[in-house]
């Protein structure tokens, strides 16, 4: 009676074991329920994740870095419209040493210092110059088109991998679930053997059983704990091992084929950038045959300079210099003069002299450096430009043109097939992959039934250990496909919102 109680204790445990492997994943339902809201910090929801790789990914980083870029090419082909404006400003040294040609001295014996300054602006006005401001501009709508494309594979490679890693952590459940089986099963062995109605041979065999699933759940749970490794190097950050991920699956809605693809069609940022850029092909044809229109190129420039001699005394003495050579001459031509009887003017001569203000006037004159400039004249001009033949190189420059914009409208068609064939490939795989789940949930359901039958066989001794065991590992395929089949329906959604370029919730 004692015996009979106790196998019933156990049997009751192998049944309990069995009835807690239904609940390690979200059922159906639950995975058409709404998402409940987690505790703060506690678990790293989809949606959290997703804001997490937008921020850091480091692949989405680098494609929004292209924005930059193509906002400045913008700006240079705004700025093409703008003035070029340069300036310069130079200073020199002249050693104090004349320069000889042909046995004659030229050049000042001073040192001499100099700065020259000039200002200058240009225009060049040309079709091609506003046709290369459209192709631009769509180059940078398509740039745009990029970065969303960008966001939607961050997107996409996030929800999978989020999704690898909440089916990796329902295997490591289910291991764990089995692992109580297995236990619980030794121990009926081990019952079964005290009472004489089991053998040494089925306690060994469920030991083994025993001991190759907690082998299982060991790398159950070491894969669990990779694939949170590999969700955080997708969002761009350092893993956090003990992050536990929202189980509540998101509804996938009810899809129309045609619908989808219409919104393929007109919402998909590949698409869209290929547009934009047969369009930025078809603005370069008309760059390159502006070849041919009269450009215009309008200039305008200004300069000054100023000097000093760096002995300021040897000048005051060419000054004093000048003024006795000066007076010395005068008054010759006056002694001339009066020797013929003619008027002189002898007494301005001796006037003439070298007076302070003579030599303040010298020093304020070497004030001027470094910065005030006499200015030179400025220079205004105008010219119209059309190049008559230039070596074929404007018709090969059009015939590029042309190529290029063929070839993107040929990428245009590309596109719009490999986006008809995606989204039709996902959105046919997503339905198989609904209808396996609910193939699968039978599956499960008969695998149960099948198990608690070989349990109670079991006990009365109808089979052996094997046959449990093998009802055991039956359960477990028909556990695991079904594990498998709920997150391929998530997948399989990710991968049509991949094709489509856009969410669909």
């Amino acid at each position: 009676m004692t015996i009979s109680v106790k196998s019933h204790v156990l049997f009751r445990t192998v049944a309990l074991a069995a009835g807690l492997l239904g609940p390690v994943v979200p059922s159906v339902a639950a995975a058409q329920a709404a998402p409940a809201a987690p505790a703060a910090g506690a678990i790293l929801t989809l949606s959290d994740a997703l804001a997490l790789a937008r921020r850091n990914n480091p692949t989405l980083q680098t494609s929004l870095n292209s924005r930059r870029i193509a906002a400045a090419n913008v700006r240079a082909a705004n700025g093409a419209f703008l003035p070029s404006v340069n300036t310069s400003l130079g200073g020199s040294y002249r050693e104090g040493r004349q320069t000889f040609f042909q046995g004659q001295g030229f050049g000042s014996t001073n040192d001499q210092l100099s700065t020259d300054v000039s200002a200058g602006a240009s225009l060049n006005l040309s079709m091609a110059a506003l046709n290369d401001r459209r192709a631009v501009k769509a180059n940078q709508d398509a740039t745009e088109s990029d970065i969303q494309a960008a966001e939607q594979r961050v997107r996409n490679d996030v929800t999978v991998q989020y999704m690898a890693a909440l089916q990796q952590q329902a295997r490591a459940q289910l291991q764990d679930t089995l692992l109580t089986t297995t236990s619980a099963q030794l121990q009926l062995a081990q019952a079964r053997l005290q009472v004489g109605s089991g053998t040494q041979l089925d306690v060994q065999r469920a030991e083994v059983t025993h001991g190759q699933q907690r082998v299982a759940a060991l790398n159950a749970r070491n894969q669990a704990a990779i694939e949170i490794v590999r969700l955080y190097q997708q969002i761009g950050l350092p893993p956090v091992l003990e992050t536990r991920l929202d189980t509540a699956l998101a509804p996938t809605p009810t899809l129309d084929l045609q619908s989808v693809l219409a919104s393929a069609r007109s919402d998909n940022p590949t698409l869209d950038a290929a547009r934009t850029r047969q369009e930025s092909a078809r603005r370069s044809i008309a760059s390159a045959r502006s070849g041919y229109i009269p450009t215009l190129a309008l200039s305008a420039n200004i300069s000054g300079f100023t000097n000093r001699y760096t002995n300021t005394n040897a000048l005051i003495q060419q000054g004093l210099a000048g003024v006795l050579s000066s007076q010395a001459s005068c008054i010759r031509t006056e002694e001339v003069r009066a020797r013929l009887n003619l008027d002189n003017r002898l007494t301005q001569c001796q006037g003439m002299a070298f007076t302070p203000a003579d030599e303040q006037a010298i020093r304020d004159s070497q004030g001027k450096y470094p910065l005030d400039f006499t200015r030179n004249p400025y220079g205004l001009s105008a010219t119209f430009s059309l190049p008559i033949f230039n070596g074929f190189r404007r018709e090969q420059q059009i015939e590029q043109a042309s190529v290029n914009q063929r070839n993107a409208q040929i990428e245009v068609r590309n596109q719009e097939l490999r986006i008809s064939s995606d989204v039709t490939a996902a959105y046919l795989q997503l339905n198989t992959a609904q209808q396996t789940v609910t193939m699968q949930e039978e599956n499960v359901r008969s695998a149960r039934t099948a198990l608690e039958l070989a349990q109670e066989r079991y006990r009365v001794g109808a089979i052996s250990i094997v046959d449990l065991v093998q009802a055991r590992g039956d359960y477990e395929r028909a556990a695991t496909d079904r594990i498998t089949a709920i997150y391929d329906v998530q997948r399989a959604f990710a991968a049509l919102e991949n094709a489509v370029g856009r969410p669909l919730r």
